[in-house]
């Protein structure tokens, strides 16, 4: 093996030494101060396609390269704090002067800049990576020549990645509009009529306002309306789906509140800091699991959910079991008990924001098309919200626990008559509706930067979407939630973020002025009482 490997190096030696000779004249042939002679180096450059050949180019074209004057060594040249920072394009040797004499800088022309795009945008279309690929198709969007052309009817048959070759095929319509042939001009005004990219518009808008073809006009602003009426669709589609994201969290916050303010009928003014603590258990667990960042998500949801619920228990057990039939005492200890859990907030945590790291399955965005993506974080909140809805409504349809919550909520009298321990229902319902609102507080917490003031944002909301879905429905509360993300999203371009609340509330004050019960009302003698 050892002589194989020693006959194939010397076999190879001299094809690599002849390489490396033939770069090194090319190099040295950019030191000529006649640009013909560059024009040459830079096509003997190309042809070599070594490793370090799109570098090279790349750092000629944003005139990085210079030469030491007493031997016409190339280097690559940056200009740093500590000096001038000289790499031998070569070798890789890497050295630092203080003062760049005796180095001269290789100075190209426009039209040797042209040649330079044209070979770097070869040699990347012409890549194993179809990264790459793209990248050079796009880079020619910004500026199509007749060379670039030339180089996309080469590469186009090669091409097998789709998204790639429909680049490439609308790189090439594009440049049929500036054709001097009117028929090629309308057939590919009609090709691109619909497309969304924005090239697209650009370049419709600039054959507008140039050509003097009554024809081609009236054919590109057909294709331009076209355009607009999706842009404005995708638009609206945009804002619905912003409208959505705001409601899922609306109808989170609201879920837990349906619980303990529908069903038990408590106000519950510490809600938003029972959000505020699963916030905060979120950040605890990142700090308790910082290579799983991830996976400290997922557990958080279940952790929130018991924090917050063992507190909403302790609540219920220590002072709100002696406050029912008093909705004004149970809403002035509550909101005693919201500044405390504030304070306790501050001493263990100081009044500074913290924030929660978005895992890597949360970021980026969905490309629906060029102009409308949606932002993986407010998909997944909308999606979560659902999945928590569809367990609640579960748990109080299908368990016993929510069996004995309804006969509570509808007749304790009765409840207690058939062995129902009502004592029991309320500490554990009102610890579900908490630990709800810690779940909620995951979902925030990747929104925005917890503090001990995150949940103040929030309880006003919670109460509107509650009183507006129907006290003590489920649905409604889902329902209202989203409606009012929605509608706060539609009035927010127009009439801004503050006043669109006033507004919203305005509207929720005339809707119970009409419909006190909200929009589902409760039924049977659940509403009686």
């Amino acid at each position: 093996m050892q002589y194989l490997v020693l006959i194939i190096s010397l076999f190879l030696s001299p094809i690599l030494s002849a390489n490396s000779s033939d770069l090194s004249a090319s190099l040295a042939q950019l030191s000529d101060r006649n640009n013909k002679a560059k024009s040459e180096a830079i096509e003997k450059i190309t042809q070599s396609n070594r490793p370090q050949t799109i570098k090279i180019l790349q750092s000629l074209l944003e005139g990085n390269i210079y030469y030491r004057k007493s031997d016409k060594t190339i280097f690559y040249f940056n200009q740093r704090d500590d000096g001038y920072h000289l790499e031998d394009v070569l070798s890789g040797e890497i050295s630092i002067i203080p003062k760049k004499r005796g180095y001269k800088k290789v100075t190209i022309n426009n039209k040797l800049r042209g040649k330079l795009r044209q070979s770097i945008a070869s040699l990347q279309l012409g890549n194993a990576d179809p990264s790459v690929r793209k990248s050079a198709v796009e880079e020619i969007f910004k500026k199509i020549t007749p060379g670039n052309v030339a180089l996309l009817n080469e590469y186009l048959p090669k091409e097998n990645d789709v998204n790639i070759r429909t680049l490439m095929q609308l790189a090439l319509t594009i440049s049929e509009l500036s054709s001097d042939d009117d028929s090629i001009t309308l057939v590919a005004i009609k090709k691109l009529d619909g497309n969304l990219e924005p090239i697209v518009r650009n370049t419709l808008n600039q054959l507008v306002e140039e050509s003097d073809n009554p024809t081609i006009i009236a054919a590109a602003q057909e294709s331009l309306k076209s355009i607009k009426s999706q842009v404005k669709f995708y638009d609206h589609m945009e804002t619905l789906y912003f409208g959505l994201s705001l409601g899922s969290v609306l109808a989170l916050a609201g879920l837990g509140l349906a619980i303990t303010f529908g069903v038990m009928g408590v106000i519950n003014m510490a809600h938003g800091e029972l959000i505020m603590i699963g916030a905060y258990t979120t950040y605890v667990i990142q700090l308790l699991m910082p290579d799983s960042i991830g996976m400290s998500i997922l557990v958080a949801i279940p952790a929130a959910f018991i924090v917050a619920g063992l507190v909403g228990i302790l609540m219920e057990r220590t002072v709100i079991r002696h406050l029912y039939g008093r909705p004004l005492e149970t809403l002035l200890a509550t909101f005693g008990i919201s500044l405390i859990l504030q304070q306790a907030v501050r001493s263990i945590f100081s009044p500074l924001n913290r924030t929660v790291i978005t895992p890597e399955w949360m970021s980026g965005t969905l490309d629906v098309n060029a102009i409308f993506s949606l932002t993986w974080n407010r998909l997944y909140i909308i999606v979560f919200c659902i999945m928590v809805f569809i367990t609640l409504i579960m748990i109080m349809k299908k368990t016993p626990l929510g069996l004995q919550v309804r006969a509570v909520s509808q007749n304790r009298a009765m409840a207690r008559a058939m062995g129902v321990r009502s004592d029991w229902v309320d500490a554990l319902t009102f610890g579900l509706g908490a630990g709800i609102a810690g779940v909620a507080g995951v979902a925030l917490s990747l929104l925005t930067n917890v503090g001990p003031n995150l949940g103040q944002a929030y309880i006003i909301d919670s109460f509107m979407v509650v009183v507006f879905g129907g006290v003590g429905n489920l649905w409604g509360t889902l329902v209202a939630g989203m409606s009012l993300g929605v509608i706060n999203k539609v009035l927010e371009p127009w009439a801004g973020a503050v006043l669109a609340k006033i507004l919203v509330l305005i509207a929720i004050i005339l809707f119970i002025q009409k419909r006190p019960r909200g929009l589902f009302p409760q039924r049977g003698r659940a509403a009686e009482n």
